[in-house]
């Protein structure tokens, strides 16, 4: 929609936002901005811009992927993941041609313009929890949203575990052999 005189008007394609409406406004003829990114949606039609035409979706994976890249870029993080996943992990990552799991102990919920992070951390003895998640969450939180547009909404943050300076991985210690016979 164009505006025929010098004032601002909305035009007719709003999109709902948790109850909230956020609409997408026009300047005067010549000049046009839009308030807000819609993934999932594009404008169509010649006389739409050409970076709009069309629809992006994001898939849960991708963000699982950005989101345990950037938590584990913070010093203090271990591992990440429930003890499980971590055992099974450990086992991937002995098989020849096995790639490390990034998306190990995060889970997401996508939709259309925001997304919600879940992480399981292990964190390194000695560390702020309290710092350590702070960091965290900014990181993945400037991380997501810089690379897919996506606004998140919520980071959480369970300490699964934590590791002791005297710990070994089982598979330097030899910590396959029982203790009895």
């Amino acid at each position: 929609m164009v505006a025929t005189d010098t004032k601002t008007t909305p035009s007719t394609d709003s999109v709902t936002n948790s109850g909230t409406a956020a609409a997408r406004f026009e300047q005067p003829t010549g000049t046009s901005r839009t308030t807000g990114t819609n993934l999932s949606t594009g404008a169509t039609g010649a006389e739409a811009p050409a970076g709009d035409r069309g629809r992006t979706s994001i898939a849960d994976v991708v963000v699982v992927k950005i989101a345990g890249m950037a938590a584990r870029e913070i010093p203090g993080v271990h591992d990440m993941g429930g003890g499980l996943s971590r055992t099974i992990g450990a086992v991937r990552d002995r098989v020849p041609g096995g790639r490390p799991n990034v998306g190990r102990g995060v889970k997401v919920e996508v939709g259309e313009r925001q997304t919600a992070i879940d992480l399981e951390l292990v964190v390194e003895y000695g560390v702020s929890i309290k710092e350590l998640a702070s960091d965290v969450r900014e990181n993945v939180i400037l991380a997501v949203e810089r690379i897919t547009g996506l606004e998140v909404v919520e980071v959480n943050i369970a300490i699964d575990d934590v590791r002791l300076p005297d710990d070994e991985d089982s598979s330097a210690s030899g910590g396959d052999q029982s203790r009895v016979a």
